[in-house]
């Protein structure tokens, strides 16, 4: 059974986040919080509640013991940017995008 925890709209840039969530990526979800607690990243703190989400889903939902939860499935998708314009010389303009992302985490107990 695999349970899942989605955060839309996060506000981060999905390349940055890309390698946070390679770094967790089939680890066991007490690893996975425990090394994104000294990521020196505020936005390792976004993916540790998003894991924590899909554990507490799994345990409350489905009586799934914590301990034996995996993280077998963790990515990001790119969300809507907000564009913002910049003025620039002779009155002409610049774009800026501020990018979002969505993020997913499939969790299941660990066989064996």
């Amino acid at each position: 059974m695999e349970v899942k925890a989605v955060a839309k709209d996060t506000g981060q840039s999905p390349k940055k986040m890309r390698p946070l969530v390679d770094m967790v990526r089939g680890k066991k979800v007490d690893e996975a919080l425990n090394m994104l607690r000294f990521t020196p990243t505020p936005k390792a703190k976004v993916v540790a509640k998003l894991v924590r989400s899909a554990a507490a889903n799994a345990e409350n939902n489905f009586q799934m013991d914590p301990a034996d939860l995996k993280i077998i499935r963790i990515y990001v998708d790119d969300a809507r940017s907000l564009r913002r314009f910049r003025p620039r010389s002779r009155g002409r303009v610049s774009p800026i995008r501020k990018h979002s992302s969505h993020i997913t985490v499939v969790v299941a107990e660990q066989e064996g």
